[in-house]
């Protein structure tokens, strides 16, 4: 019944999706932005790092589009709870954990998408990666939208107004951009702020795709970004879990 309801679910909001063709292209444009203006900046510049400057740009670009874009998801939900949806889907016998996962996967297959597009477009500026190390960046993209997503929509299960819910969003995901390396390997700041990045869950996933991207598997980087990228989607969906069975009580 789990996969059943999930699979409902799933279908009514990748059906909302594909009828907004600005949801699907839109949510790139930042990305791609700074792939555009800033990554030619950063191609005679010693980044301290294994790979070439689009090694080490595109696969912070990639977990960006996951951390701003499945952020700031909530606030779907905020709408849905205006407009009585979300009361009428708790009204029936739907698992409250499909409820979330319909939604997150969703998130997660619009945002790997829209990955699969960033790296399109950064071969065509440039970039060279191996096959296996793109395809794990993609699953990087998926479990930390997973992540994100649940909590998103945890905390917007909390509030009332977007008002509410867009400073909180603001003031979790600019800290956590800024420190998790995303632009620039934090090996090239001062050590105190490379050590504060290693207490940002984030770092771990960046390191480890960037990893990937030259080729290199079997690295500690790899095995702390896996473990770091599954333990964090458990907990999220967890507490995802715990905000819509509350909310349904």
């Amino acid at each position: 019944m789990l996969l059943h309801d999930t699979s409902l679910i799933f279908g009514r909001y990748v059906r909302q999706t594909l009828r907004s063709r600005f949801q699907i292209f839109f949510g790139i444009l930042m990305p791609l932005l700074y792939l555009l203006f800033f990554g030619p900046l950063l191609t005679a510049l010693p980044l301290g790092s294994t790979g070439d400057s689009w090694q080490v740009l595109v696969p912070g670009l990639l977990l960006q589009l996951a951390l701003f874009g499945a952020s700031f998801t909530g606030f779907a939900i905020i709408i849905e709870k205006s407009t009585g949806v979300v009361e009428r889907m708790r009204a029936t016998p739907v698992s409250r954990l499909a409820l979330l996962l319909g939604r997150v996967l969703r998130d997660a297959l619009l945002f790997m998408f829209q990955a699969v597009l960033l790296v399109i477009a950064a071969l065509a500026m440039g970039l060279r990666a191996p096959l296996p190390g793109v395809l794990i960046g993609f699953a990087f993209v998926g479990l930390l939208t997973v992540s994100l997503a649940s909590l998103s929509y945890a905390l917007a299960m909390r509030v009332r107004t977007p008002q509410e819910f867009g400073p909180v969003i603001n003031s979790l995901t600019m800290p956590a951009m800024l420190l998790s390396g995303l632009m620039l390997p934090m090996t090239l700041g001062p050590a105190w702020l490379d050590v504060l990045s290693h207490f940002t869950p984030f770092r771990y996933l960046v390191d480890a795709v960037r990893d990937a991207y030259v080729g290199s598997y079997a690295t500690a980087h790899m095995l702390y970004g896996v473990l770091v990228a599954l333990a964090f989607a458990l907990m999220a969906v967890t507490v995802g879990t715990r905000a819509f069975r509350r909310a349904g009580a």
